[in-house]
C-alpha cells in the first residue's frame, strides 16, 4: 500500500506542477474545434435534406434508397400455370412460385387422386380377363399419343403376370393396387381387410373396389403406405344396355358431357374388360377439343405415384 501511496502522491505532484501550454498550441486547438463545429452543422443539414418526400425516395440520398429496398417486400409474380406453387409443364424452369392451394398444403382430395395439374387423368381398373396382354397394348397406344394413364390391377391376376406391371411402368404409366381379389373392403373384418390391401400390387396408390373406403379402410391403407384414389367421372362402362355392354360411343359421350368441375383436375374411371379402351381415342380427342389437357407421358415410372400428381 505504501508503494501505491507514493505513486499517487507523485502523480498529484506532477499534476500540480503542470506547465502552461504554449500560445501557438492553444491557437491550433481553437481552430480545430471551430472546424469540427462547422462540419457537424453540415452533416445535420444533409440529414434534414434527406427526409422522406411523402412516399418517394430522395434521389440524393442513396442510403435512404437502400433502406427502401430492404423494407419493402418484393411482389410475387403470377407465373401462370397451376396454383399450388409448383411450376407446371410449359411454365418454364424459371417460373415464379404461385400461391399454394389448400390441397397442396396437405388436404388430399381422394376423388382427384391428388391431381392439381388442371389436366385429366385416365384410369383403367380390374383386369382384361379373356386377354391379359390387352393391358400392355392399351399402354402402348397411350404411350404413342404421349398420354400417361393409371392402371389399377387386381393383385391376384397381376401376380400371375408380373411382366405386365413392369411393362406398363416402363411405358410410362402408373400401376396401382385394386386389392387382391376385388372384394368390397368395407364388408371385411380387420384382418381380411389388411390382407386384401397388403397382397395387392405394391406401390402407394389404392383404388378400393367399388370406391368403397370409409375411415377404417383409409386408415388401414395409410398404415400400409397407400393413398386412396377414386374418381370424378364414372363412365359406367361396365353396365349393360338392353342386355348388351355399353358401346364405345356411349362411354365416350359420358366423358364428353361431364361437367367442367368433373374434368378440371379430373379422374376418369374405366375398365380393362369393357369397351372403355376402344373409346379412349375419342375421349382424348373430345377433351382436347374442349380445351382440357391429358396427363402427359414423360417416360418410365416406378411404383411410387407422386403427390401432387406430375401430369
Amino acid at each position: 500500500m505504501s508503494g501505491n501511496r507514493d505513486v499517487f502522491r507523485r502523480g498529484r505532484g506532477r499534476h500540480r506542477r503542470r506547465r502552461r501550454a504554449p500560445l501557438k498550441t492553444v491557437l491550433t486547438v481553437s481552430v480545430l474545434m471551430a472546424c469540427s463545429a462547422f462540419m457537424a452543422n453540415a452533416v445535420s443539414d444533409d440529414t434534414t435534406e434527406c427526409a422522406p418526400l411523402g412516399n418517394a425516395v430522395n434521389p440524393n440520398c442513396p442510403g435512404q434508397a437502400a433502406a427502401k429496398r430492404v423494407d419493402t417486400p418484393a411482389k410475387a409474380g403470377n407465373g401462370g400455370g397451376g396454383t399450388d406453387g409448383m411450376p407446371r409443364d410449359g411454365d418454364g424452369a424459371g417460373a415464379a412460385p404461385r400461391p399454394r392451394t389448400p390441397e397442396a398444403e396437405g388436404v388430399y382430395d381422394r376423388e382427384r387422386c391428388g391431381n392439381t395439374s388442371g389436366r385429366v387423368l385416365l384410369t383403367l381398373d380390374d383386369w382384361p380377363y379373356n386377354d391379359p396382354q390387352r393391358s400392355v397394348r392399351i399402354g402402348a397406344q397411350l404411350q404413342a399419343q404421349g398420354v400417361r394413364a393409371a392402371f389399377f390391377l387386381i393383385g391376384k391376376f397381376a401376380a400371375q403376370y408380373p411382366q405386365i406391371t413392369a411393362t406398363l411402368r416402363q411405358q410410362g404409366h402408373w400401376v396401382g393396387n385394386h386389392s387382391y381379389t376385388h372384394r368390397k373392403l368395407t364388408a371385411l373384418d380387420d384382418d381380411v381387410l389388411t390382407d386384401e390391401i397388403r397382397l395387392g400390387v405394391p406401390g402407394n396408390m389404392l383404388r378400393p373396389p367399388y370406391g368403397a373406403a370409409d375411415e377404417r379402410e383409409r386408415e388401414t391403407a395409410a398404415e400400409l403406405g397407400y393413398r386412396v384414389c377414386n374418381w370424378t367421372i364414372d363412365t359406367h362402362d361396365w353396365e349393360k344396355v338392353d342386355g348388351q355392354p355399353r358401346s364405345a360411343e356411349d362411354i365416350r359421350a359420358s366423358v364428353r358431357n361431364a361437367t367442367q368441375e368433373e374434368k378440371h383436375n379430373g379422374v376418369v374411371l374405366g375398365h380393362l374388360f369393357s369397351n372403355f379402351p376402344d373409346a379412349l381415342p375419342g375421349i382424348i380427342s373430345d377433351l382436347q377439343s374442349q380445351g382440357y389437357g391429358i396427363c402427359r407421358n414423360n417416360g418410365p415410372v416406378n411404383d411410387q405415384v407422386p403427390y401432387p400428381l406430375d401430369c
